[in-house]
């Protein structure tokens, strides 16, 4: 089953302003211990927005979105596995509980909409374990099945966490979450929290209804780290169940969401090598052994037309050969311009640490300033006029002025197709760390700049007429 990329124009005036951002390798979470007894541990719904930004592995050790655990015989799980979607319980030490979706997901781009509907007082498992993705009611292969089961979900004196399983150090979600909603007592259907809109994608409705003893509506719309209403896991139910943040920070709160998806690096390119950290917006090099060239990375949107800005950060550019950083094409058949040497072709720009020469499409140069750890390079991508501008730390190479359209570099096209943000290294020996800001930067910024639509959080002033690469804009100006 293919599911759309969800983000952008929708005939609702529900907008979703925030996600939170998970980094497995930070250990992030939200916990919180409840105090009461909840309505039901029989019955509840589990509704999230979710974009995962890796492929999941693991049996029974995946990525976990939602999880509670009384003791190591008392435990309850939502999570990904093998990139499956499954919902696990224990009781007494033994699975009561095991139902999964029977195809996989694995978009790394695409927002799902994510709906465990559960009633354990069903006595067949297919009416008691319930599961929607986007809107669409999918087939469970029910492995285990006790009726009258008990969750151990908001249990009075249990941790109940998002974004990790916290049965042991492991198990920690990687990718974009919003719109948590846990309903207390109730089994409901997708559509209390989406509709489908008049372009037949599925978008965020606001729901309406009661929460039960022990539910709660997580927004993130805060960027404090207490646990409470100006916290980031501030419960806006009206319960305040309010979770604590751990290892989770103000920049850990973005503007990527299901009603505005954002540009993100591409892990699933055939070729990609790399390791892709926090969203993917940061991406580490790796050595490739006897490969001669080893290394290009590419953005998951693709554009023809407008103008269009993002920043990058080269957190260790490296050393042993050349980083290039900037934008190639991409054909229609899917193919990209082998562009990662030095001396550049048609279809990309590239900008080379160690020389500080930009290197266009036509095989020409322009002179540009070297960059090192920490500086922060902009990229002004003019397509309806084949133009780029490239800044560092705010000062536009080849005293070019984007908004007034001079000393723009030439784009020199190879397919006339469609262009993107790209990475290159030249060498077998050459690692790098490289930080994307496509307007949700993972790194801490002086200053904050947005596009004229308010969209995206830069360091440095986006050029008039210029804007973030999200669905919004794009369906707007792309």
């Amino acid at each position: 089953m293919v599911f759309p990329i969800v983000g952008g124009t929708q005939d609702d005036a529900y907008e979703v302003s925030n996600s939170i951002r998970l980094n497995d390798d930070d250990s992030q979470e939200l916990k919180r211990e409840f105090a009461s007894d909840p309505t039901s541990r029989t019955t509840f719904t589990f509704s999230a927005w979710v974009k995962k930004t890796v492929q999941s592995t693991g049996n029974g050790s995946g990525p976990t979105l939602f999880s509670a655990q009384t003791t190591s015989n008392f435990r309850s799980r939502i999570m990904f596995d093998n990139d499956t979607y499954r919902i696990q319980n224990h009781a007494s030490g033994s699975e009561d509980i095991l139902g999964r979706i029977t195809h996989v997901l694995r978009d790394t781009n695409a927002w799902y909409h994510l709906v465990w509907a559960i009633d354990t007082t069903e006595a067949n498992g297919n009416d008691g374990l319930k599961l929607y993705v986007n809107g669409v009611q999918q087939s469970i292969s029910v492995s285990t099945y006790n009726q009258n089961a008990t969750f151990e979900f908001t249990r009075n004196g249990t941790t109940t966490s998002v974004g990790r399983d916290n049965e042991g150090s492991y198990g920690y979600f990687d990718g974009y979450v919003a719109e948590v909603n846990y309903i207390d007592g109730q089994q409901l259907t997708p559509d209390n929290f989406g509709k489908t809109d008049a372009n037949g994608i599925w978008v965020p409705i606001q729901y309406k209804g009661t929460y039960g003893n022990n539910g709660f509506f997580l927004e993130f719309k805060q960027t404090g780290t207490s646990a409470n209403s100006s916290g980031m896991g501030a419960d806006t139910s009206g319960n305040d169940e309010h979770f604590t943040p751990d290892n989770l920070a103000a920049k850990d709160v973005v503007v990527d969401t299901p009603t505005n998806n954002f540009i993100l690096m591409n892990p699933l390119y055939t070729n990609s090598r790399g390791t892709f950290r926090e969203g993917n917006t940061q991406v580490q090099t790796n050595v490739q052994g006897s490969v001669p060239y080893g290394q290009v990375e590419f953005g998951n949107m693709h554009l023809n037309t407008g103008k269009w800005y993002f920043e990058v950060r080269p957190t260790t550019v490296g050393s042993g050969g050349s980083l290039g950083l900037g934008v190639n094409e991409r054909a229609y058949d899917g193919s990209y311009v082998n562009g990662h040497n030095n001396g550049g072709s048609s279809g990309n720009i590239r900008w080379n640490h160690a020389n500080g020469n930009i290197v266009d499409g036509s095989q020409g140069s322009t002179s540009g300033s070297t960059y090192t750890d920490d500086d922060i390079l902009g990229f002004a991508m003019d397509l309806d006029n084949s133009k780029i501008y490239c800044h560092k730390n705010g000062t536009y190479q080849n005293s070019g002025d984007p908004a007034a359209g001079s000393n723009g570099i030439t784009m020199s096209s190879a397919y006339q197709d469609f262009w993107t943000p790209w990475l290159s290294k030249d060498d077998t020996t050459h690692n790098a760390v490289v930080d994307f800001n496509f307007g949700n930067p993972q790194f801490a910024i002086s200053s904050s700049n947005s596009d004229a639509n308010g969209y995206g959080n830069f360091e440095y002033a986006v050029p008039s007429g210029f804007y973030a690469i999200c669905t919004k804009n794009i369906a707007q100006y792309g």
